[in-house]
């Protein structure tokens, strides 16, 4: 009877042992099953925990590097190339906006890239132009090797157009050869309308000069009406238009810097202008 009673309560403690393991079981599970929403914030916060170190890693060594001192070869290039560059800003003579306009943005030239090319617009009824000549005349004379010097008749009614067909015929002429000397019949020209009051606002007036210079009349008639005569005309005509050409003589640098007499201070300060204006150019 012992025996069947100690076993009777023994095997009860052991069912009920048994069915609080099974309890265990299922709340961990349920406990389980809660764990995804509830430490949800508990796994961001360690990401966040992670990244904040890591980026205090990553600003610790922008610091560091940044603290850093720069290698002795490598400060002396520094330091030479801003003063240098303060040195060229100082050394310049004349200022932008005062002695020349700068043109924004540039405009094409009459020739290639290959120089830096100086223009001239000029208008033979001018006395400025006339009085200009002489100074602009040397400049060319000592022209810079990477510079190209031009001259540009300015288009603004029938009278310039005429003359400036005029130019351009001499101009053609004188490249094939049937004039002798092209500056000398420039400076003709001149002479003709400023000192000895022949006008030349007529074809027949600048066929007859021509004509003392030996160029027949069908020569003449043929290279006036030419397309080549043509299409340097409305080259001049749009590059006066490009460059804002309101008063002659003007000078342009390059399709970029323009400035004359007003802006340079007087006629014989602009050669100093382009000299330097070249040497800007230069330095690109």
């Amino acid at each position: 009877m012992k025996n069947s009673l100690m076993s009777g309560p023994l095997a009860l403690l052991i069912l009920v042992a048994l069915a609080a393991c099974g309890s265990g079981e299922k709340e961990t599970e349920t406990a389980v099953e809660a764990t995804p929403a509830e430490q949800a914030p508990g796994e961001e916060q360690v990401v966040a925990e992670e990244e904040s170190a890591i980026e205090e890693d990553s600003t610790q060594v922008v610091v560091e590097e940044s603290a850093a001192e720069p290698e002795d070869d490598e400060k002396p290039i520094m330091l030479a190339r801003a003063d240098s560059t303060d040195t060229a800003a100082r050394d310049w003579k004349f200022k932008e906006g005062q002695h020349y306009i700068r043109m924004v943005p540039s405009q094409p030239t009459m020739g290639g890239a290959d120089k830096i090319e100086v223009a001239e617009f000029f208008w033979y009824g001018c006395p400025h132009c006339f009085s200009f000549e002489p100074t602009i005349n040397a400049w060319a004379a000592e022209i810079p090797a990477n510079a190209r010097f031009v001259r540009i008749p300015v288009v603004w009614n029938n009278v310039h157009e005429l003359h400036a067909r005029l130019f351009y015929t001499m101009e053609v002429l004188d490249r094939n050869g049937t004039l002798a000397d092209g500056e000398t019949f420039h400076n003709t020209v001149f002479q003709e309308i400023q000192t000895r009051g022949n006008r030349l606002t007529s074809e027949d007036s600048i066929r007859r000069l021509f004509e003392r210079f030996g160029v027949d009349a069908d020569t003449f008639n043929s290279t006036w009406k030419s397309f080549e005569v043509d299409q340097k005309l409305r080259v001049a005509k749009d590059l006066g238009r490009r460059y804002s050409i309101q008063g002659v003589p003007a000078v342009v640098v390059n399709g970029k810097y323009r400035t004359g007499g007003a802006e340079a201070g007087s006629y014989d300060a602009v050669p100093d202008v382009i000299d330097e204006l070249i040497t800007r150019e230069s330095q690109r």
